[in-house]
């Protein structure tokens, strides 16, 4: 279990938000605040940084970080103020699982390669932490279309499992920091149009060379968006 780091800047208790399995805040966070608490919340709020952008995860709640809170409190029919209180955290734990993952996403649906997370280009331990960054992505392209189920396809691959199925030497899938998302209630193109809002620099899809079938979302550095049968 996570826990919660004492520091300074505390603006006001909690108030009524509920303990949690996963991760509890003991504080309510605004503009100005910093520390493991911070770095907690933006993990959760990655899929609201805007069109085009990408919300830091750096523990320092600066105006990105607010007008990301806004826009997932008005998504959620919370108050839009950019103050992060007992509302908005309430609706956070009822969005996650004991493991800190969103409800409608789980580890196991990110690695389909094996149980260990080991054999890629980073060390199991940050596998698993992009993967849980790409969950929460995920949950916010989920809920703003309609919390449709949203099918995942392939996620984190060791080397070994990349090669299996042909990917690129370089592939982001190596990182675990990649999701592919196949066609159910909603169209590739809808996906991958709408990934553009939640905060992935990288997206392939209909028209890109082998992405006919799927769209494939990433974290990599700078962004590259190429799904020209989609318009992006």
């Amino acid at each position: 279990m996570l826990t919660t780091g004492m520091v300074a800047g505390t603006v006001a208790t909690a108030g009524t938000a509920h303990a949690d399995g996963c991760y509890t805040w003991t504080r309510t966070l605004s503009q100005g605040a910093s520390g493991a608490d911070v770095t907690q919340l933006q993990i959760r709020l990655g899929g609201y940084p805007g069109y085009g952008s990408v919300l830091a995860v750096d523990g320092s709640f600066g105006p990105a970080t607010a007008a990301a809170l806004k826009r997932f409190q008005s998504a959620y029919g919370l108050a839009a103020d950019g103050v992060a209180g007992p509302n908005t955290y309430n609706k956070l734990y009822a969005l996650q699982d004991d493991d800190c993952t969103p409800i409608h996403f789980s580890y196991a649906e990110l690695n389909q390669c094996n149980s260990t997370w080991s054999g890629g280009a980073v060390s199991a331990a940050t596998a698993k932490s992009n993967a849980l960054r790409t969950m929460w992505k995920l949950e916010a392209l989920r809920h703003a279309l309609g919390d449709e189920p949203i099918r995942v396809t392939s996620g984190f691959r060791s080397y070994a499992c990349n090669d299996a199925v042909g990917g690129a030497s370089g592939s982001r899938h190596l990182y675990g920091d990649a999701a592919d998302l196949g066609a159910g209630p909603h169209s590739l193109c809808t996906l991958a149009k709408q990934a553009r809002n939640h905060g992935f620099n990288g997206i392939l899809g209909p028209g890109y060379p082998g992405h006919d079938d799927h769209a494939h979302v990433d974290h990599r550095s700078s962004r590259y968006w190429s799904a020209p049968t989609c318009g992006v």
